[in-house]
């Protein structure tokens, strides 16, 4: 027994951190595993939360070294990311500590549906489709006038590509072009983060796909700075507090950190819209799970 955990608990929760790590990169709900395997194993609820900040530390560790090739050439976006994080996670701490947590345990449910309709929906997605149809048929009638005119060039020009060299979709705009209502976004999934955290990565992913900021893996990996600047600040308030049990947070973080890790190589290679029916049907089940909790 190790601080009132047998070899086989700690390993079953090692085992739970490597799931939590996957899911929490691939569609942002890490708690959808780790939390009720902390409370399965006995922890109280505002102890098992404070640890399960704690343990998912890991996965934004292993997300973000494992998704180099996502955030390549955001460095100013993903510090301000961090950042933003850092400080919305101590404020959510701090409610947490301070505050009545049926509060947000209220709204959790609400709003992780919420962002899960929203990722559904896919406003930019559908705006990006009609965009291509509208380039394609443009770009039919124009060969159809060429080839009236000179069939030998309008067998050039379709063996020539037209497109740039570097994919439009493949880009993350520039921050100035951010709206407003995104920051505020940011900052309150940061401050959601640190008080509570169940389906985080789910409502920013939500945030960030809404404002059209970019393709869904790069937004993916993107929502996984917010968690890390959020839980990593957020953990220093709960271990200041003494609010962590550190056996199960410590075997947590270890297997979260293993399931971030090899979570970007694996779904970079899986299309987005799979990638984002797995975040709605992930943040549909958590609204369920937290929904029959607190209502």
């Amino acid at each position: 027994m190790i601080a009132g955990f047998s070899i086989t608990s700690l390993l079953l929760i090692l085992l739970a951190g490597i799931g939590a790590g996957f899911v929490g990169y691939a569609v942002g709900a890490s708690s959808l595993v780790s939390y009720p395997a902390l409370l399965a194993f006995g922890i109280p609820p505002v102890l098992a939360n404070a640890s399960n900040t704690v343990g998912v530390v890991g996965t934004g560790i292993g997300g973000v070294m494992g998704a180099r090739k996502e955030l390549k050439g955001q460095a100013v976006r993903s510090i301000t990311y961090v950042v933003i994080g850092a400080f919305g996670g101590v404020a959510g701490a701090f409610l947490l500590l301070k505050l009545d947590p049926s509060v947000f345990e209220f709204a959790a449910p609400v709003l992780i549906l919420l962002s899960s309709l929203i990722i559904a929906i896919n406003p930019r997605g559908r705006m990006q489709a009609k965009q291509a149809a509208a380039d394609a048929t443009a770009q039919l009638k124009h060969i159809e006038a060429t080839e009236a005119t000179d069939a030998t060039e309008a067998a050039k020009r379709a063996t020539t590509p037209t497109a740039p060299h570097r994919p439009p979709e493949q880009l993350v705009q520039p921050m100035s072009q951010d709206s407003w209502w995104v920051w505020l976004g940011v900052v309150a999934v940061a401050i959601y983060s640190g008080y509570f955290g169940a389906g985080a990565g789910t409502l920013a992913l939500a945030v960030l796909d809404a404002a059209k900021i970019g393709p869904f893996h790069k937004i993916n990996a993107l929502k996984t700075l917010i968690g890390t600047g959020a839980n990593i600040s957020a953990s220093v308030v709960f271990i200041i507090q003494g609010a962590v049990d550190w056996p199960a947070a410590i075997m947590l973080c270890i297997g979260c950190f293993i399931g971030g890790y090899i979570a970007p190589s694996i779904t970079r290679k899986i299309p987005a819209n799979i990638m984002r029916a797995a975040a709605v049907i992930a943040g549909i089940i958590l609204t369920i799970d937290l929904g029959l909790k607190t209502y």
